[in-house]
């Protein structure tokens, strides 16, 4: 089937073929013939390479702290200077509709330009908390042109099939995001800076291929003028607030988790003096194993229903949060790792379906800002998750204080649960 787009400065000709999953692009002048352009590859290959920004910090800080004498706590205060910095940023693209207005992929690469300058910003001999604050929270604010807007692509090329689509984008996400523990986890004879030269790199690198790889999707349907009012109007359908609040519910719990594994090994550790983890190594796999579950949560979406098995992986994630406490207890080191990589599985594997009913239940107009404002809001929850746990652990050292993880799922599932006559587009 053919498609001609005309929202383009330069026209395309769209085939499309389920011919080995790939789509065959042609521009109708004069540059080069791209006969076979795999889409959804290059998206997830720039997801991952721009993604790897977000947990750089996280990735070496006991280099920050040693190298700039900084305390415990600047876990908490730098990993939520990121999502400080994602959640200013995506209300921003949200207010102004760039990524509808816009072409998505320009967003995207100038996003992973500027925020790669950023993150290269902490090999600065002079940095102290507050500017690494500061360097953190500009890397967050231009990573809300990559994430939401990687899914703004996707769901701009793909109608049916989405929720595997965004399963494969965001298992890329928790790949980015994993991947600086590993690097710093066998590397230990090369600099910490390098794991920042190589992360910003790669970054560029994403927001190349994207750029020169992947025009505007054929379902792209551009936004001429700025659209006050999408912020509000999006949450009048039930349907698209049930899978919303469900989002809400699952990010009150997802973040918090991934900054804390280390720490959460650490305590085992302490409490089990016989134990020795490779912490760097351990947590890349906890965290990176989550990708699998993103990808297993897309194919059993389309068997059994994207709704069903986003609250399936949520009520497991609630699970895992009120048997930590318990786990701590277990002199077992293996079955200690095997829950938490369980935990890894399930604590992601309903983020692309949740993208995906949230898609699925806006007007294509505004799809790009709509998944901007759930990301936005998504992400100030857990500013408050993550500076919560951060508080509770300063005024107590019971193990118990991970159930408020718990109290995200619960809400998410509740808001699930509801009744609707269909997911319908507002």
């Amino acid at each position: 089937m053919i498609k001609t787009l005309s929202g383009n400065k330069q026209p395309i000709v769209i085939k499309t073929s389920k011919e080995k999953g790939i789509t065959k692009l042609r521009r109708t002048n004069n540059l080069p013939l791209r006969k076979h352009t795999p889409i959804l590859p290059i998206i997830v290959i720039s997801q991952f390479c721009c993604t790897s920004l977000w947990f750089a910090g996280n990735g070496i800080m006991n280099e920050l702290i040693t190298n700039f004498q900084l305390n415990d706590s600047a876990l908490a205060h730098l990993t939520s200077s990121v999502q400080f910095g994602f959640i200013i940023g995506t209300l921003l693209f949200a207010i102004l509709t760039i990524a509808d207005r816009f072409p998505p992929s320009k967003v995207f690469f100038f996003s992973a330009l500027l925020g790669a300058l950023f993150n290269l910003g902490i090999i600065w001999k002079g940095n102290n908390l507050e500017s690494l604050i500061v360097l953190r929270f500009l890397t967050g604010f231009f990573l809300a042109g990559i994430y939401p807007v990687g899914m703004k692509i996707a769901a701009d090329y793909y109608d049916k099939g989405l929720e595997k689509s965004l399963s494969f984008l965001v298992g890329a996400l928790v790949l980015g995001t994993a991947f600086p523990h590993l690097m710093n986890g066998i590397t230990n004879m090369i600099s910490w800076k390098h794991i920042l030269y190589t992360t910003s790199s790669i970054a560029v690198l994403g927001g190349m291929l994207m750029l020169f790889f992947v025009p505007n999707g054929p379902y792209r349907k551009p936004s001429k003028n700025i659209n006050l009012s999408a912020f509000s109007s999006v949450f009048k359908s039930p349907s698209f607030k049930s899978a919303a609040f469900g989002y809400f519910g699952h990010m009150w719990e997802l973040y918090t988790f991934w900054a804390f594994v280390p720490i959460l090994l650490k305590t085992y550790n302490y409490i089990h003096p016989n134990t020795t983890f490779n912490i760097p190594v351990l947590s890349f796999f906890i965290i990176g194993i989550g990708g699998l579950g993103c990808i297993l949560g897309g194919y059993l979406s389309q068997k059994h229903g994207t709704k069903k098995i986003a609250f399936i992986t949520l009520f497991l994630s609630g699970i895992c949060c009120l048997f930590l406490p318990i786990i701590f207890m277990v002199d077992n080191e293996n079955l200690f790792i095997s829950f938490l990589l369980f935990w890894g599985i399930v604590v992601i594997a309903d983020s692309p379906l949740f993208s995906t009913l949230v898609a699925q239940n806006v007007n294509p107009e505004i799809k790009g800002t709509a998944l901007t404002i759930v990301n936005c809001i998504g992400f100030s929850i857990t500013i408050i998750s993550i500076q919560l746990i951060n508080s509770l652990r300063e005024i107590s050292d019971s193990n118990s204080i991970y159930l408020v993880l718990a109290l995200g799922p619960i809400f998410g599932l509740i808001s699930l649960s509801r009744k609707h006559k269909t997911f319908t587009k507002i």
